[in-house]
């Protein structure tokens, strides 16, 4: 039963001989392809120099895999006592493949996806960008509230101490009436300075959002991966010198040099009250308005500083990547384009081991008789043939009887094929047969 299993594999085994290098010359051909499609994207030079350095390469790659492999699957299944080294040596040759080769076939698989995924990712960024620095060129916007409230209380004061002297308890336009008016009209001109700026920021955002639209449309639309990179390039300066603007467009250092002024230039007017009674009560008006710029000044720097402290955005700069470089910065997104590189070039690693295990399967069912030697089934039968013929020329009681009779058997000629099938064959531990004279 053993013997025939292992007459089987073996059988299988030689079956499958022209199975298995056509099986590596098709593996190392579709490795070289990919890798001549990868390497392409690496080269820089004329037309004919990039053809000629990719073809080279290519096939170096080619010949290198089919004569590993080649190797391994000659020696290996044989080699008992030392095949750890042969299994680092395949280790060692495997890495080395996937050096020379599975990431330029990654990139042959995946490079234009990997390039887009590049310009989707980048466009993300820009989108961020550009909400940032939108939110930092409105944040002063939140100061308007404040500024509006505290010029309309001026306002609202100035009215009343002109009609019914509320402040000082005499009616008219005084002094108090005038500085009241002077410090409305200064927050009402800091008010409208923040509102004109709020049409420039909206201005430079939506031109920010044309950019990153037609990012977009190029990153989604068809057509080579290089040319629309280059006018993706293009569209992405335009955006950073666009992100550069909208931050120096805030309003918060002018709020914050406008609130200082407020509280630092602030000049009491002399009274004008006609009598001493009332220019002392103007006065007293004058500080208590003095100091109520000054919190207001103090409150609007405080809130101007708070804008000011935000991060600034930095604007991006385009980088942008060939085939290669894309897939091995995006990796992760690409697991089944780098899984099918590799197994392209680590494939016939499996056929070694299953011509491992075969041969130790054959070694266990025939035992020491493997080591005789492959026979055909001609020269196993002609070898026995021949054995029979020998025997019974040894049986004759004197050696020269048999040259007194008349044999009419085969005659092997000394050193011929049929002698050495005899003497290669003969059982373990056997006397050789002597060998025929030449007649």
């Amino acid at each position: 039963m053993g013997a025939s299993q292992s007459y089987t594999l073996r059988g299988q085994v030689t079956r499958l001989d022209a199975t298995t290098r056509i099986t590596l010359s098709v593996l190392a051909l579709a490795s070289g392809v990919y890798t001549y499609l990868g390497v392409r994207e690496l080269l820089d030079g004329d037309e004919t120099t990039v053809f000629l350095g990719a073809i080279v390469y290519s096939s170096a790659v080619s010949v290198a895999i089919y004569a590993f492999w080649s190797y391994l699957m000659r020696f290996m299944p044989h080699v008992r006592s030392g095949r750890r080294m042969l299994y680092l040596a395949m280790a060692i040759g495997s890495a080395m493949i996937i050096a020379m080769s599975s990431w330029l076939n990654a990139s042959a698989l995946a490079g234009s996806a990997a390039l887009e995924q590049h310009l989707a990712v980048t466009t993300e960024e820009y989108q961020q960008k550009l909400n940032e620095a939108h939110e930092n060129a409105l944040a002063a916007q939140s100061l308007l509230p404040d500024i509006q409230l505290a010029s309309q209380r001026f306002a609202g004061l100035s009215e009343q101490e002109a009609r019914s002297g509320v402040l000082t308890g005499t009616s008219g336009s005084g002094t108090v009436v005038q500085l009241l008016r002077q410090m409305s009209n200064q927050l009402s001109g800091l008010q409208a300075e923040i509102e004109g700026s709020r049409q420039q920021v909206k201005t430079l955002f939506e031109q920010g959002g044309q950019h990153l639209a037609t990012m977009r449309r190029l990153v989604s639309s068809q057509g080579p991966v290089a040319d629309r990179s280059n006018a993706y390039g293009e569209e992405a300066v335009a955006l950073s010198g666009l992100l550069t603007s909208l931050e120096q467009t805030s309003i918060a250092p002018a709020v914050r040099r406008a609130a200082e002024d407020l509280g630092r230039s602030f000049i009491a007017p002399i009274s004008d009250g006609t009598d001493a009674d009332l220019r002392d009560r103007q006065s007293r008006v004058v500080g208590t308005i003095e100091a109520a710029v000054k919190t207001q000044s103090q409150a609007l720097a405080t809130a101007a500083d708070e804008i000011l402290a935000r991060p600034k955005v930095e604007p991006l700069r385009f980088t942008p990547l060939s085939a290669p470089e894309a897939v091995i910065r995006y990796a992760r997104d690409f697991l089944p384009s780098w899984a099918g590189a590799i197994s392209i070039d680590l494939l016939p690693a499996v056929l070694i081991f299953v011509l491992c295990i075969v041969q130790d399967v054959i070694r266990r069912e025939e035992g020491e008789e493997f080591e005789v030697g492959d026979m055909s089934a001609g020269e196993m039968m002609r070898a026995l043939r021949i054995q029979k013929k020998l025997k019974a020329a040894e049986r004759s009681d004197e050696p020269d009887e048999r040259h007194s009779a008349p044999y009419h058997g085969e005659i092997i000629d000394p050193g011929s094929e049929d002698e050495d099938i005899v003497q290669r064959n003969r059982p373990a531990g056997a006397t050789p047969f002597p060998k025929t004279a030449a007649r």
